[in-house]
């Protein structure tokens, strides 16, 4: 799907559906890997299996500038509510946001995460979480101001003192 951007953002950007194993994904899910070695010392150790991506119970983005691979970002199914107060079927995750230096600054993430929005809400959820961290202001303030407020901990972050939680209904 190509997706029309404002003047000045990107106007090559084009969403692409792709399953989380494809090798392009993965070269992306490596980039942010060693972004968090860089900003935490460490990889993302939250368990993520590739079907959780697929329709219906999920969904797996890739940014694509000129053809080549700049962003990505899914949602994915929660199979329980882990403290949110929504049914188990309007519950859904938002997982590996990230875009290459390259990309960024220039809208990328935040149509990527609409686009997440406007496919989960179309799939039936009512209610998107995610985490980030405390070292990525970049994301943070992403989602604030795209309407996320702190909910409870949840998942595999739940106890670490520098994740943070965000929540949207949509």
């Amino acid at each position: 799907m190509s997706l029309d951007l404002p003047v000045g953002v990107a106007a090559d950007l084009e969403l692409a559906v792709r399953p989380y194993a494809d090798p392009q994904v993965q070269e992306l899910v490596a980039a942010v890997q060693a972004e968090y070695v860089v900003r935490y010392g460490g990889p993302d150790e939250a368990v993520v299996d590739d079907g959780e991506f697929e329709p219906p119970r999920g969904l797996f983005l890739i940014g694509l500038a000129g053809g080549e691979p700049v962003a990505m970002g899914g949602w994915r199914r929660l199979d329980r509510a882990d403290g949110e107060d929504a049914d188990h079927g309007g519950l859904a995750e938002i997982k590996r946001m990230f875009v290459l230096d390259r990309g960024r600054r220039r809208g990328l993430a935040r149509r990527i995460l609409t686009e997440l929005e406007r496919t989960a809400a179309e799939a039936g959820v009512r209610r998107l979480v995610l985490n980030t961290g405390v070292h990525q202001p970049e994301a943070i303030a992403l989602y604030e101001s795209s309407g996320y407020r702190s909910v409870p901990h949840f998942g595999h972050y739940a106890g670490y003192p520098n994740a943070l939680f965000y929540g949207k209904s949509l």
